[in-house]
């Protein structure tokens, strides 16, 4: 849930709740490059992993990541953990969180295991501002992407991850 926009801050902040299940992550270790993540933990736990470091956060604790910082988190507890985030600068965030929410469940439904990687380098070429694959060099990352991209859009196998893909543009104006 989206409690305040970019557009409602000036693009200053994304601040957003986060639901996370019993068991449930972040898809992978990653990180933010130009932005500063703030979790505060509402109700639950979430265990952090923020670059080799190990960190348990309770209900009233906030755990900042700063822009570049290699991290990633799980639920290990055994309720749903409600989280309040504030993404500073908002970027287009807001954008990566529900294009990510409509791949997870694409994937679902076709019972996929891992994500289709056409989608996933479409996704990563689209949020290169908000997000990047840790300890690969950014240059190759980008040679791959932007090769896969080229590639998809010739062959026009795209046309999944472009349905999926949010725009606040569009839904602005629809």
């Amino acid at each position: 849930m989206i409690h305040k926009t970019a557009d409602e801050t000036g693009g200053e902040l994304l601040a957003w709740e986060l639901l996370l299940a019993p068991g449930g992550r972040v898809p992978s270790s990653h990180v933010h490059p130009e932005q500063e993540e703030t979790f505060t933990v509402v109700e639950g736990q979430l265990r952090f992993r923020l670059g080799g470091r190990r960190r348990l956060a309770g209900p009233g604790d906030t755990v900042a990541i700063p822009p570049g910082t290699v991290h990633s988190f799980v639920n290990p507890g055994a309720a749903q953990a409600r989280v309040l985030v504030e993404t500073r600068p908002a970027l287009d965030m807001q954008a990566l969180l529900e294009t990510a929410a409509e791949m997870a469940k694409a994937q679902r439904s076709t019972r996929r295991l891992l994500p289709n990687p056409v989608n996933l380098s479409l996704f990563m070429r689209d949020f290169t501002r908000e997000v990047r694959a840790p300890y690969l060099p950014k240059l190759l990352v980008d040679l791959v992407t932007g090769t896969v991209a080229g590639l998809a859009r010739i062959l026009r196998l795209d046309t999944t991850y472009r349905r999926l893909r949010v725009r606040h543009d569009e839904r602005a104006s629809a």
